[in-house]
């Protein structure tokens, strides 16, 4: 039983994984500008005092721009994670112009190092990346993002480094010992509380042994009234295995700026969308990184607020825009595919966009519906034929914290499979039906409601009042119905990988 609780805190499961399959891949695109990982063991290898390699990813622009420096977040994991977790950073802070550093702490992931700390150690790691970036003339100011054990590797780097900029903790922990004590409880270890301290003094020695540093020493509380950087902690309200009650605590004595959230979930859920919003007005207000140029920032608020839709890793949202575009010109009878990237003014979402375009019920109806039936049959397919969306035809983009086996895989080295090729041909298909000029699928309805209307004229005839009226609806129809084709159709291609 002793022996689990030492390697529950120094020998946590351990991340191995493979930086080509969970890491963002070399050359990627946001919100349709390009970005780099650079990682650090192709170029150098920093190690830190006790002599172990540090594997880092360096997330950055393509190219970087020239003379002008870009600051720097430094995402530090927790106990049984890794530089994969730093995925998710990578997303809310790129677009921003923030370059985003992610690594493996020592004895973590594919890092040297036997045993972790709970941030003992790993704040002389977060020394040696600091003083990397310093030392990088394209790095302006540095951030500091951790979660769990990564919140208390900042707060205790923090404390010695008042030159960084700002730090989002994310659950710290307010002492270790007091955590180890909570810990019995939660696992309802029945022991007398004298015979629990007794074991904890025994676990002090061997971990002292074999991991080099005191149990005793890791307490946040001593360091938070000697810290002034400005910090935002967060902390889920459910969580069993570190109690909000330590962020409150390190909160009250924290001499710093300082704001606080607390959200949904356990220790290991993922985080609201509003956090992560809350995060990156944090550091863009702290790091007041330059302004992204205006080439990118129409593009940026598109990726941004898609509305309702939920724009997966095999859809394409410059497309949707397009078809989008063709909508607000398609009272005026303008071609609705187009080469060059339209120009939207607002910043509306999707569906506010349809409704401005024209309030056509049923237009809305079936773009509102588009989300709930991406992972549903498509209607253009006959039936009793679902679409099985295999692993290696669709990819994912974010992480999940649970543990680094759900840090999601962003694509595979291996051929593409059947199923693959079926879909990349197939999305052929979709892409030469949505380059036919507006004005051929105009006709092709028009006709068919000129058939439908003269069967019906010898009942009612229309008003020519309610003419034009009924040319808009099909026109906007025929576009709706080409926007769903087209998503369904996406979801389920392969997103490319750059070799």
């Amino acid at each position: 039983m002793i022996d689990q609780f030492i390697n529950f805190v120094i020998r946590p499961p351990r991340a191995e994984y493979n930086p080509d399959q969970y890491l963002w891949e070399t050359d990627f695109t946001l919100a349709g500008r390009k970005y780099k990982r650079q990682d650090l063991e192709a170029i150098l290898q920093l190690r830190n005092q006790r002599g172990h390699t540090l594997r880092c990813s360096h997330y950055v622009p393509s190219p970087f721009p020239e003379d002008t420096p870009l600051p720097c977040v430094i995402y530090c994991h927790g106990n049984s994670g890794c530089r994969a977790d730093g995925n998710e950073a990578a997303v809310v802070l790129l677009p921003s112009n923030i370059t985003v550093f992610t690594l493996d702490f020592s004895g973590s992931g594919l890092s040297d190092g036997d045993y972790v700390s709970l941030g003992w150690h790993e704040k002389d790691d977060l020394k040696v990346v600091v003083s990397y970036l310093r030392s990088n003339k394209q790095i302006s100011c540095i951030g500091l993002w951790g979660r769990s054990m990564g919140a208390v590797t900042s707060l205790l780097y923090g404390a010695e480094d008042p030159s960084i900029a700002g730090m989002v903790l994310d659950s710290a922990f307010s002492n270790l010992f007091d955590l180890m004590m909570e810990l019995v409880d939660v696992y309802k270890i029945r022991l007398p509380k004298f015979t629990v301290k007794v074991a904890v003094q025994y676990m002090r020695r061997v971990i002292q042994k074999k991991a080099k540093f005191d149990i005793m020493d890791l307490n946040c509380i001593k360091v938070a009234p000697k810290t002034f950087i400005p910090a935002l902690f967060g902390h889920a309200n459910d969580d069993k295995f570190i109690q909000p009650r330590h962020s409150d605590l390190i909160f009250q004595s924290y001499a710093g700026d300082k704001n606080m959230i607390k959200f949904d979930g356990d220790h290991n859920s993922s985080r609201p969308q509003f956090y992560y919003d809350s995060v990156s007005i944090f550091f863009f207000n702290i790091l007041h990184p330059p302004q992204v140029s205006s080439a990118y920032s129409n593009n940026l608020e598109k990726y941004y607020d898609l509305g309702n839709l939920k724009v997966t890793a095999g859809m394409d949202e410059s497309l949707l825009y397009e078809i989008i575009s063709g909508l607000q010109t398609g009272g005026t009878d303008a071609a609705s595919s187009s080469s060059a990237p339209p120009t939207i003014s607002t910043t509306n979402s999707v569906i506010e966009l349809l409704s401005d375009v024209a309030p056509v019920a049923g237009v809305i109806d079936a773009i509102a519906n588009v989300a709930d039936t991406l992972g549903g049959d498509d209607p253009s397919e006959p039936q009793g034929k679902p679409i099985v969306q295999n692993e290696e035809c669709c990819s994912y983009t974010s992480s999940n914290r649970e543990s680094w086996g759900r840090c999601s895989s962003l694509g595979s080295d291996d051929e593409p499979s059947s199923d693959c090729t079926a879909a990349y041909n197939h999305h052929e298909t979709t892409l030469k039906v949505l380059a036919t000029p507006f004005r051929n699928t105009q006709r092709e309805r028009t006709d068919l409601s000129q058939k439908e209307g003269t069967k019906k004229q010898k009942k009612k005839t229309p008003t020519d009042s309610k003419k034009p009226n009924r040319d808009k609806f099909e026109k906007l129809e025929a576009l709706s119905q080409r926007l769903r084709h087209c998503i369904l159709k996406r979801v389920n291609h392969r997103r490319n990988r750059s070799s």
